[in-house]
């Protein structure tokens, strides 16, 4: 069993608003972590989360969160100065290879891909970033993705920003023109599936970001488990040949209790 890492208290540095869903709350925090890992957030008098690094430079971490919930709710509105309760990182990041990689996130998938989008454009790699949103104002770390050197292709569903359509069609587009070596993704777990299947069709390797209800972020409650796999601690990040043998990827989920939902 992985041992659980103990929980500090991180101070509040910054909490930039990045769309009218999204803010990123930058942390006082040194730590080195891979993109893709992520951290447990606890507030005081209330449950403990877990959030993908959207930043780390090993002085600080940002976490990038969407109101969705009481917690995360609660969290957005804490201030510069005030205090929060982290432990991690946990899990398995992605694993940067190839030349020529394509980076594809939906939704809030974007936060934990835009740290693995500077670090591939940092490593010398021809980065193509597709980014997908409802709209164009959900957009988000746009700006962040091109002066880290990456290609950003948007795709909007009411084409209101770049492409009209969806990240996968995108994908496709740019697959059939270019050589990839490597898909990187995150976001709905639909989205995620398409492109897995997209990639095997294709022979390109793939690497995905699930998401999973988490309670203890290290293995132990077994809450988050898909197929046999632990999220928490055999992802988040799980390799194109482990995806293709999930039989639960992109069909079933897990409650708060444990009961299977559809996706």
């Amino acid at each position: 069993m992985t041992k659980p890492r103990e929980m500090q208290a991180a101070r509040v540095l910054e909490v930039a608003t990045e769309n009218s869903r999204i803010r990123t709350i930058y942390l006082d925090l040194a730590m080195k972590a891979e993109p893709g890992e992520f951290v447990m957030a606890w507030l005081p008098g209330m449950s403990e989360k877990p959030f993908s690094l959207s930043y780390c430079d090993g002085a600080k971490i940002g976490i990038s969160i969407a109101a969705v919930g009481p917690f995360s709710t609660a969290l957005q509105q804490v201030k510069p100065g005030g205090m929060l309760g982290i432990r991690g990182p946990f899990g398995k990041g992605f694993k940067p290879q190839g030349e020529k990689v394509a980076v594809v996130g939906g939704g809030c998938g974007t936060a934990p891909l835009i740290y693995l989008v500077e670090q591939l454009a940092k490593g010398g790699r021809k980065t193509y970033f597709i980014i997908g949103a409802k709209t164009k104002a959900e957009l988000f770390f746009v700006q962040r993705a091109k002066s880290a050197g990456a290609e950003v292709i948007a795709c909007t569903d009411d084409g209101s920003e770049g492409r009209k359509g969806f990240t996968t069609d995108a994908l496709a587009n740019l697959l059939s023109k270019e050589k990839i070596d490597c898909v990187f993704t995150c976001g709905p777990e639909v989205m995620m599936k398409k492109i897995a299947d997209l990639c095997k069709a294709k022979g390109v390797d793939c690497q995905a970001s699930l998401e999973r209800f988490m309670k203890c972020g290290f293995g132990l409650c077994g809450q988050c488990a898909i197929d046999g796999n632990l999220v928490c601690k055999d992802g988040p990040v799980f390799p194109l040949a482990k995806i293709s043998k999930m039989k639960e990827f992109g069909i079933l989920r897990r409650d708060a209790c444990g009961a299977e939902l559809k996706i």
